[in-house]
């Protein structure tokens, strides 16, 4: 055994290394020590040869060996620590994460051109007033949100398309409106539907937050088109050079010929200068300032479109469904109070509105009756809206008979509200025929108009579903601004007043000559010297502007054309002396109410 175990090779361990070799005299017939014990390999002794080795101590007083791999090791996929804090370290992600997009891709060619065109123009442009350039910079504008949506792979969706039509369409009311507010109603609408169309939002929260979602892109569009010139001029500084080198010869020609031909003829010289923006060195902090504005907005529009935010990402969690009886309990008691007011209206309407006034001592203030009641219809139907919002996130959601409940009460409201609309709209007709029409009154009347298309829009969603809902509130909203800026509320309020006045009612001069060049057209149909007192502010407005084309409406335009160098002269020299019924300051009807707390304007 000892030629054996002497002539046999030495085992490797586990790992390949070899054994180390005995110590002299661990070959003698002696017991090992307990070192050599513990580095003894029972494995040196193949298990089917049956002899046992004396080295190796008896089984029952032997410790296993422990595994040569160990067993965190021989998992597949070893589970990492626990957090020390009690929770663990790899969190879901955060709201904002979750809706935000990805960076992206390098700015394309054609949306940086769009982007310095958009630049360009609005230095050129819109240093002389608000009219169709404002339109003719958009369009550049939506060139470069639509080149950097290309090339990120989005497509042109339905509903991308009606907002962006919707936007420009907007921008048509400055070009041929020359009242200031509901231009600026419509610039604010076309900036927010814009918005929409390059966010794509569906829902309530979405659209709301989309509308706006435009001034979240500004920083991130400015080191992205940064990055995107800095990557073009590094990749083809040559090519850039012969752009810069062709444009800068081309100005030049421009200017020297175009020159050349303005002196040597006037007719010339004159369709130049009206076509050309006329630029002065002292404008030149202004015209920068436009051209940074331009190129901002152009910009962040380009990176909403290439990496949009993802606003309908938002969680708005749903309310808490309640029992039927608790639900509906109060909303039926509101309806039978609706039932019972509109029971009364309607009893109004047959009786007639002389025999109500006379019975409630109305009869010396004709307007009276309406002017008490249309603020408070207003009030009641806006807060309708909020019951039936609030109405449906704490509906019960059972099934098919809760559903029911739920169509039949909201739908009974709002029915009786499109009753209540219509009332108030009646008080308002009776409120302008002893008034007047003004600023206010056109516009609380048209902002009641649509909260009634509202209402019908509700009504349709219980019928056909909500899913189009938020995006058909939204659509109403902006064609009811086109609507209202294209009918020109200046001029049906000078419409309305002038006819007023020819049927023998009074009419406010003083308020009359505060409208815009749109009321020129109803106002110079008065007869003298009414007519110069309404037409004398207007008239020294229109002269003392000298606005380009492209900064000049269809309203002011069609203006000048009527008045042309019409001066009022003496004729004006009397206004503040005109008396009732001749055009004096009365804003009452016939009755005498010479005011109206309710119209500051």
């Amino acid at each position: 055994m000892s030629d054996h175990r002497s002539e046999s090779p030495r085992p490797e361990h586990a790992s390949g290394s070899p054994e180390p070799a005995d110590p002299p005299g661990a070959s003698g017939a002696g017991a090992p020590g307990p070192a050599k014990a513990q580095l003894s390999k029972p494995a040196q002794v193949p298990a089917e040869s049956g002899i046992p080795d004396p080295a190796v101590p008896d089984g029952r007083d032997t410790v296993p060996e422990p595994p040569k791999v160990p067993k965190y090791a021989q998992q597949a996929h070893p589970q990492p620590p626990p957090a020390p804090w009690g929770y663990n370290a790899k969190r879901a992600p955060s709201e904002l994460t979750r809706i935000r997009p990805a960076e992206p891709g390098v700015i394309p060619v054609a949306t940086l051109w769009t982007v310095l065109a958009t630049a360009l123009l609005s230095a050129l442009l819109l240093g002389d007033g608000i009219g169709p350039n404002l339109l003719v910079v958009a369009v550049p504008a939506a060139l470069a949100a639509y080149f950097a949506a290309r090339a990120a792979g989005r497509r042109l969706r339905p509903w991308t398309a009606v907002w962006a039509v919707g936007g420009l369409s907007l921008l048509a009311v400055p070009a041929l409106r020359d009242a200031g507010w509901p231009v600026f109603l419509a610039i604010v609408s076309a900036v927010a539907v814009g918005s929409l169309a390059l966010h794509g939002s569906r829902g309530w929260l979405g659209i709301f937050l989309g509308s706006l979602g435009l001034l979240t892109s500004v920083a991130g569009s400015l080191g992205w088109g940064a990055h995107g010139v800095r990557d073009r001029m590094a990749d083809s500084r040559g090519r850039w050079g012969v752009v810069f080198r062709s444009t800068a010869v081309a100005i030049v020609l421009l200017v020297v010929f175009g020159a050349l031909f303005a002196s040597a003829d006037a007719a010339f010289a004159d369709v130049l200068g009206s076509l050309m923006p006329d630029v002065s060195l002292g404008e030149g902090p202004w015209r920068l300032f436009l051209a940074v504005i331009g190129l901002v907005g152009a910009l962040a529009a380009a990176y909403t479109a290439a990496a949009p935010v993802r606003w309908d990402g938002v969680a708005v969690p749903p309310g808490t469904a309640r029992g039927r009886l608790e639900w509906a309990l109060p909303l039926i008691v509101l309806n039978l109070l609706f039932a019972v007011f509109l029971a009364i209206q309607v009893t109004v309407l047959l009786g007639g509105y002389g025999k109500v006034m006379a019975e409630t001592d109305l009869s010396d203030r004709y307007a009276q009756y309406a002017r008490e009641g249309f603020w408070q219809l207003l009030w009641a139907t806006l807060l309708t809206l909020v019951v039936i919002a609030l109405a449906l996130r704490w509906a019960p959601r059972g099934g098919a008979r809760d559903r029911t409940l739920v169509r039949a009460v909201l739908g009974t409201l709002c029915l009786l509200t499109l009753v209540v609309v219509a009332s108030a709209l009646r008080r308002m007709d009776l409120y302008v025929e002893a008034y007047g029409l003004t600023r206010l009154r056109i516009s609380v009347a048209a902002v009641e108009l649509w909260l009634g298309v509202v209402l019908v829009l509700i009504m349709a969603a219980g019928v056909f579903g909500a899913k189009l809902l938020p995006r058909a509130v939204a659509a109403s909203a902006a064609a009811g601004v086109l609507a209202f800026g294209l009918v020109s509320p200046d001029g049906l309020i000078a419409e309305q007043n002038v006819h007023r006045y020819r049927q023998g009612h009074s009419i406010d001069i003083q308020y009359l000559r505060g409208l815009s060049a749109d009321a020129v057209p109803a106002l110079d149909t008065l007869r003298e010297p009414l007519r110069s007192c309404a037409l004398q502010e207007i008239q020294r407005t229109l002269r003392s502007s000298d606005a380009p084309w492209y900064a000049t409406s269809w309203g002011e335009a069609r203006a000048r054309d009527i008045l042309g160098d019409w001066d009022p002269g003496v004729r004006a020299r009397d206004c503040q002396g005109l008396g009732p019924g001749d055009g004096g300051s009365e804003r009452g009807g016939d009755g005498g109410d010479s005011y109206d707390p309710y119209d500051p304007y």
